[in-house]
């Protein structure tokens, strides 16, 4: 959560932190802001509620600068409010600061340490910048020694970019758990939470590992430990164009990502796939082979794509799979078997939760696999092995893309491992023909889009309540389905399965309520008709998504047929739009929807 840009070196530091919080937003909207300084050692502060839009409407043209630091909030601490924005600055008005993260001992330092300041906002943040002005000022320390005596007092996650206005050639940066990159441009250097921020400066960045402090300048860059040690490191290159990330003649991220999907099911094929045969690392296919149980732990739609995983991989590599969602495998993990392996699904690779059990896992020494979006994130870097979901830049905040690449992507890996341990079933299944027909499956759908708002409107239009049934890998996908439309609608949403509801949630169901069928999986078919017979008898509004292998007269939804393991690829699509249109009906931003961030680096 959260976005972090900085500057140091370019006259135009205010178009590029305004342009590189834009790019951010995805990460938190609630509030932003921007400090600059120039050449004469002129300092402005700008910060408001809202979107970034509405912070650009305050920054006028005299606000200019060669270096510059600036944020787009995700609330933590506080509401969404002038003060609780960022930066945050110390009581003598000396020292800015950014922060992404939170800090569990803040209010610990605040009575030791700050009793006797005057704090502006109700956040965490505050305290690490007026711990550094209270280490200057009490303590006689200078800038630099005093940024490193407050990091080893403070506890918790953070990303932290900060200016001393006395020392306007830099800004001194660290990070812990939360997500941050030095990007090195021509002339000039620049701090941001993404790569995508900075694509307009540069392609060309540098990692920060947990527990290492940056003094960046224009012309320099200072990589060391928080004990003083020097560290050197190469710089990487992002191969992105920047109008990868741009909407193009869409009018929104969400509905151009779930247009993306038949493409990302090719890129997939195409790059994994060499003729026939699976080109994966073959030191992990091995560690993989030889696991007695697979551990898949992710949060959110990841979390759905892995129990979509589960099904997958235990037909086609015959190893036990358990799913755990992450915020509560790292606080209570389970007696693990003696041969563990460790799949984390993130679109981001940031994700807070899974990197916290991540480092538990290596603790323990196993080894683990992160499939994200993302290489060189922070899940890609800290796990023993990687493999990308080839999605390409995903910014709306409910995902879609990023889930049927992921489903797509455990596949690869699941006949991989069946071929390599002879497994009969994963020999005999053409995922190269099954995600091409997928492919195929998707497009046929997004070019029905009327159908679905059609859909969308006559079911959801004046409802308060909805409801996705399914069976088997079917109710894996209800679960999925209800969260694409609680989170962009604010439509009440859940998802069942369907043999549950006899057993206390058919007392939901009353007149009108939509609830929508899924009918993909074979062995539990029947069984569902017979459900959906059950909520009809009550009342309910009921449509049926079915694919053709299973599909009966007066089905309002008929899928083209792909093989039953990987069928949430294409059954996804329907309720991923009509999500996008209930939320588009009741007036609601579906890229940035209330409360939520895309890239959830806090725990």
């Amino acid at each position: 959560m959260c976005g972090i840009v900085g500057v140091v070196g370019n006259d135009n530091t205010t178009k590029i932190l305004l342009n590189g919080l834009e790019k951010l937003e995805y990460r938190g909207y609630d509030s932003a802001g921007i400090y600059v300084n120039n050449e004469n050692n002129k300092d402005y502060l700008v910060k408001e509620v809202g979107k970034i839009s509405q912070l650009e409407k305050k920054v006028g043209p005299e606000i200019q600068g060669e270096m510059g630091i600036g944020h787009t909030r995700w609330a933590t601490h506080g509401q969404p409010t002038v003060d609780n924005a960022h930066p945050h600055f110390s009581a003598d008005n000396r020292f800015y600061l950014v922060h992404n993260g939170v800090l569990t001992n803040y209010a610990d330092l605040k009575a030791k340490y700050l009793s006797d300041v005057d704090f502006k906002s109700q956040t965490d943040t505050e305290v690490a910048v007026q711990l550094v002005d209270y280490l200057v000022t009490k303590e006689n320390m200078d800038t630099e020694a005093a940024f490193r005596k407050a990091l080893t007092m403070i506890e918790g996650s953070y990303a932290f970019a900060m200016v001393d206005k006395e020392q306007p050639d830099r800004i001194y940066v660290a990070k812990n758990k939360s997500p941050l990159l030095i990007g090195l441009a021509d002339g000039f250097n620049v701090i941001c939470s993404d790569a995508m921020a900075m694509l307009d400066s540069t392609h060309k960045f540098l990692e920060i590992h947990d527990g290492e402090v940056v003094i960046l300048k224009k012309d320099s860059v200072e990589i060391s430990t928080i004990a003083g040690e020097k560290v050197t490191r190469d710089p990487y290159t992002v191969e992105l164009d920047a109008s990868d990330i741009s909407k193009g003649t869409y009018a929104n991220y969400m509905l151009k990502e779930i247009d993306e999907q038949p493409v990302v099911m090719r890129k997939i094929s195409s790059h994994y796939f060499d003729g026939k045969d699976i080109k994966i690392d073959e030191k992990m296919l091995e560690d993989v082979a030889n696991a007695d149980r697979l551990y898949i732990v992710a949060a959110g739609t990841s979390y759905h794509a892995g129990l979509v995983g589960k099904d997958i991989f235990e037909n086609l590599t015959d190893v036990p799979v358990d799913v755990e969602l992450a915020s509560e495998f790292g606080y209570h993990m389970p007696k693990l078997s003696k041969k563990p392996f460790f799949i984390f699904l993130s679109q981001s690779g940031e994700t807070a939760d899974s990197r916290q059990v991540l480092v538990k896992v290596n603790e323990l020494g196993h080894h683990s696999l992160t499939m994200t979006n993302v290489p060189n994130s922070t899940l890609s870097r800290e796990a023993t092995y990687t493999m990308e979901l080839l999605a390409g830049p995903e910014i709306a905040v409910a995902s879609t893309k990023a889930y049927t690449a992921q489903i797509a992507v455990e596949s690869v890996l699941a006949k991989a491992v069946g071929e390599y341990k002879g497994v009969k079933l994963a020999q005999e299944f053409d995922l190269q023909g099954q995600l091409a027909l997928a492919a195929n499956a998707i497009q046929t759908i997004v070019e029905e889009k009327d159908r679905f708002k059609k859909i969308a409107h006559d079911y959801l239009a004046n409802s308060r309540d909805a409801f996705y049934i399914g069976r088997g890998i079917d109710y894996a996908l209800s679960l999925e389905a209800s969260l694409k439309l609680k989170e962009i609608s604010y439509i009440h949403a859940e998802g069942f399965a369907a043999g549950e509801l006899k057993h206390g949630t058919i007392s939901l169901i009353e007149k009108d309520v939509p609830v929508f069928a899924y009918v993909n999986d074979g062995v539990g078919a029947a069984h569902t008709r017979g459900n959906i017979q059950e909520v009809e008898a009550r009342g309910g509004h009921v449509l049926v998504i079915s694919s053709k292998k299973y599909a009966e007269d007066g089905d309002q939804v008929v899928l083209p047929a792909v093989d039953e393991m990987i069928s949430p690829i294409v059954s996804v699509v329907p309720a991923q739009l009509i999500a996008y249109y209930a939320a588009l009906e009741r007036g609601n931003d579906v890229d940035k929807p209330r409360n939520l961030a895309k890239s959830v680096t806090v725990e």
